[in-house]
């Protein structure tokens, strides 16, 4: 039977106003609140309300069999939690069917996989939190920031016990093999790797007028692939349905129709949990360098691609040992804004995808105005005359403090449970 594994990834930026060279250490807030706001209601009102209003109505219909999953940052959340409770309030209708997964990713959308793995379990931890928290469930299965993977990658993935990671049909990854497959890490076999099938996901996500697709020869497709090819993993970005793909377009009753065909050619809908009880594995996936789900290439050039783009991701993360030893929640908060994705990909010059900015380097001016302002803030706590040996030092003594810690209060919880 061939199954479909159908996921989304949620994101909005938090856009930084335009901050001058004499606004730093003179104004610590860096955000334009009006512009955020004005395109989140955009992308909620023509996307994400009709869209988890359509697939709540495929759930119901199908008597629960339709089942997607959602990558969901935290710094979406927090828009939404701020601009649109509505929109929190109808995934947590979508969550009550228990057939819809949340998974896990950096809190921020970030590349921290790449510049500090700390970071990076840091992130992923305060995102499942907030996941649990919100919608009842951990999650299991991985999605990173823009679909970044290595086999280093990976291994962290796993070690943080996560069961599966989402990761990109990259041709000089997947050479002849197929991405419908069950794949494992090449070192960890326990690590399952979902590859997104990318010719059936840019069908509806970015060719569907172009195609006239209809949900009937969708299913179709699905339903012919070669013998063995069960796993087909469909993914986009949530925006496909309302504005890449406007609700003009039939895309919202194609949507609804996709369950009704599937289940007349016996192809069923699965969540990343589902695929994680299978033993099925093809065979494991070697990724020695980093790679992603943009463009053709499949690398990070979109965000690590120029000097502007390395000079501030370098800038940004030399000092993340001294941002996490701080106490002051205001500066990291701005600590995980700053790393946002977006910011790199704005300074871009080939690919600065819903830029604001009229060139790349008045993006990269602009954001090293606002890290030069953070870095002075960091410094007044954790001065650079003190050198990195010795905040390791002091670093390593408050984690032991805080494990410590941990192990007594579970201790007291135990002997209360025994008196």
């Amino acid at each position: 039977m061939k199954n479909i594994c159908l996921f989304f990834q949620i994101h909005q930026p938090l856009l930084l106003k335009r901050y001058r060279f004499f606004d730093i250490g003179q104004n610590h807030y860096y955000y334009d609140d009006f512009q955020t706001e004005e395109n989140l209601a955009y992308v909620v009102e023509n996307s994400y309300i009709k869209a988890n209003n359509t697939l709540l109505e495929m759930i119901r219909s199908s008597n629960g069999k339709f089942r997607c999953s959602f990558a969901l940052s935290g710094l979406a959340i927090e828009l939404f939690e701020q601009y649109a409770p509505e929109v929190i309030d109808s995934f947590r209708e979508l969550a009550k069917t228990a057939s819809v997964e949340f998974l896990a990713m950096p809190y921020s959308n970030s590349p921290a996989a790449v510049y500090d793995l700390d970071e990076f379990e840091r992130q992923a931890q305060l995102l499942s939190d907030k996941i649990e928290e919100l919608f009842g469930k951990r999650p299991t299965t991985f999605f990173n920031t823009e679909m970044i993977y290595s086999d280093e990658i990976g291994e962290k993935i796993s070690k943080m016990g996560y069961r599966s990671v989402f990761i990109d049909e990259a041709k000089h990854v997947m050479g002849w093999k197929s991405p419908n497959y069950i794949y494992c890490h090449s070192y960890m076999p326990k690590l399952q790797l979902l590859v997104r099938n990318n010719k059936l996901s840019d069908d509806i996500a970015l060719n569907f007028q172009k195609l006239s697709l209809k949900a009937e020869d969708y299913i179709r497709w699905v339903a012919s692939l070669p013998e063995g090819e069960n796993q087909v993993n469909i993914g986009m970005s949530y925006d496909a349905l309302g504005i890449l793909q406007p609700e003009y377009s039939g895309i919202f009753n194609f949507l609804k129709s996709l369950p009704y065909f599937a289940m007349e050619q016996q192809v069923g809908f699965v969540l990343p949990r589902d695929i994680a009880k299978s033993a099925d594995h093809k065979e494991s996936l070697s990724v020695p360098y980093p790679m992603s789900w943009a463009g053709s290439e499949k690398n990070l050039t979109a965000w690590t691609g120029n000097d502007l783009q390395q000079e501030a991701l370098n800038k940004l993360y030399a000092v993340s040992e001294r941002v996490n030893l701080c106490a002051d929640n205001s500066l990291k908060h701005d600590w995980l804004m700053l790393q946002s994705i977006d910011n790199f990909r704005y300074m871009s010059h080939v690919d600065a995808y819903k830029t604001h900015y009229e060139t790349a380097y008045d993006a990269f001016v602009n954001y090293m105005n606002v890290l030069a302002d953070f870095l002075q803030r960091v410094n007044a706590q954790y001065p650079t005359s003190i050198e990195n040996e010795e905040l390791n030092a002091l670093l390593k003594t408050i984690n032991n403090q805080e494990s410590e810690i941990a192990k007594l209060e579970s201790e007291i919880a135990r002997l209360k449970k025994r008196s």
